[in-house]
């Protein structure tokens, strides 16, 4: 029997985290619970009530008035008043006596299939799997028969993503998500030592250039500091094989398109510099080490699962500051009155920056032939995008055709931290691993985007979001 339930652990600086699984350990505690408070009363004549408290079964009970026990109640028999209280005196002490016991050797005899290491399963830690990216490729792990637990805070990341997760895969050992957060060294670590990993996708992050430029201190922090506590975690607990999610904004302005895997990386916002510091901290480790280690860098993500079951979902306040897609989906839907374009005097074609587009659904193609052919004591750097660059205008263009809606158009000043002109060079991607990007058709992934969009005007609130 599977109950879920959710408790407490420490954090640095005071702060709870919660961590939400199944356990049957639980299970076992409660019940154990009922146990010894049977044992302390007698004869079994009483359970625990939903609200508290105990609750008689005994139709000709002397003792309780209303079937139920309580502090305040009277009995005809002062001296069986007096055995009563003694012997829940007894179950009392014997209840905490027990729960210290099971806090200090934990149940042994059942353990969870994710605490185990099973021959021709990988079991795979997705770090921000509740996010747009995240759940696509927890979703594609699990397709691919993968063991997956995903960790969020659920900062930017949604439930309803993880629901529609559990919702499609509810056999036990498939799935479990753990509510943390990775800035927390302790609970990181308790997870690891709770779990049986075998590879790291680490997406986790927040990831808005504009955001970056105002709040600078926060992407450090959320992005270096927190890839440092993952790492530390995988080497404690001998995790060996990373996958680890990064972008072409540690390029910054480079002076020469496409973008190749050599080109300098000289990034030009917090973001992009962020990144680059968790790549250079990985690329540092993995020198002492005999890690397996993937730095996927791509570019301008777009698109949704074509089935129709994930979608992307911003938190209202990030809307200013989220991808192209969201603001023309929003302008379209009648959200916003109309779509701010921030620079129209760019070196470009049209004035309007380019960008190179990738659907999700072939990156996390990418992510699973990285993690299938990662090896030890090997690092593969890879730029993920398709090689043709896209001004922001076509991209509205695509999106109006896609949306059937004749978008509104305000053009304002450039968006402090942004470049002109970025586009891949997938040529390495394509020759090591052998994945080439399918879903190029930009007005088909957004039509795609689109379809979710509409369906779900509220993100992942019910009850639309149930419905896949």
């Amino acid at each position: 029997m599977d109950l879920a339930n959710s408790r407490t652990s420490p954090r640095l600086g005071g702060r709870q985290s919660l961590v939400i699984r199944w356990r049957l350990e639980e299970l076992l505690r409660s019940d154990l619970l009922v146990l010894v408070l049977v044992l302390g009363l007698g004869p079994v004549r009483y359970f625990l009530k939903p609200g508290g408290g105990l609750q008689c079964m005994n139709k000709d009970c002397h003792f309780c008035a209303d079937h139920s026990v309580s502090s305040d109640m009277e009995y005809s028999d002062p001296k069986r008043k007096t055995h009563f209280v003694s012997k829940v005196l007894v179950g009392a002490t014997l209840t905490a006596m027990c729960i210290m016991m099971l806090n200090h050797c934990p149940v042994s005899s059942v353990k969870s299939k994710f605490s185990c290491h099973e021959p021709g399963v990988m079991h795979v830690l997705v770090t921000g799997g509740a996010g747009y990216i995240g759940s696509h490729a927890a979703l594609r792990l699990l397709e691919d028969s993968y063991r997956v637990t995903i960790v969020d805070n659920l900062s930017r990341g949604n439930i309803g993503a993880i629901k529609v997760l559990q919702g499609l895969f509810p056999e036990p050992g498939r799935l479990q998500f753990i509510l943390a957060d990775l800035g927390d060294a302790k609970a990181v670590n308790q997870i690891f030592s709770e779990n049986a990993f075998d590879a790291v996708m680490h997406f986790a992050a927040v990831a808005y250039v504009g955001e970056s430029m105002l709040e600078p201190l926060r992407y450090y922090h959320n992005i270096t500091l927190n890839t440092l506590v993952v790492l530390e975690a995988m080497a404690a607990h001998g995790v060996k094989t990373l996958i680890y999610s990064s972008t072409c904004a540690t390029y910054g302005q480079p002076e020469k398109m496409p973008i190749t895997e050599e080109t300098p990386q000289v990034p030009i916002n917090p973001y992009g510099k962020a990144k680059k510091m968790a790549e250079d901290m990985i690329l540092d480790f993995s020198k002492r080490s005999n890690m397996a280690v993937m730095i996927l860098r791509y570019f301008n993500v777009i698109g949704s699962d074509p089935e129709g079951r994930l979608g992307e979902a911003p938190k209202p306040e990030l809307r200013e500051h989220g991808r192209i897609s969201g603001a023309c989906f929003d302008a379209a839907l009648g959200i916003i009155s109309e779509l701010k374009v921030k620079g129209a005097d760019y070196e470009t074609m049209d004035g309007t920056c380019i960008r190179d587009y990738i659907d999700v659904t072939d990156l996390v193609d990418a992510h699973v032939k990285a993690l299938e052919k990662a090896e030890v004591n090997k690092v593969g750097v890879y730029n993920v995008g398709t090689g043709k660059g896209r001004s922001v205008k076509e991209f509205v263009d695509a999106c109006k055709q896609a949306t059937g809606v004749d978008i509104k158009v305000e053009y304002l000043s450039r968006r402090p931290g942004d470049y002109a002109e970025v586009y891949s060079d997938p040529s390495k991607i394509v020759r090591d691993l052998n994945w080439t990007a399918q879903h190029t058709d930009l007005e088909q992934s957004i039509r795609i985007a689109w379809r979710w969009q509409q369906l779900h005007r509220d993100g992942y609130a019910p009850p639309l979001a149930m419905a896949f």
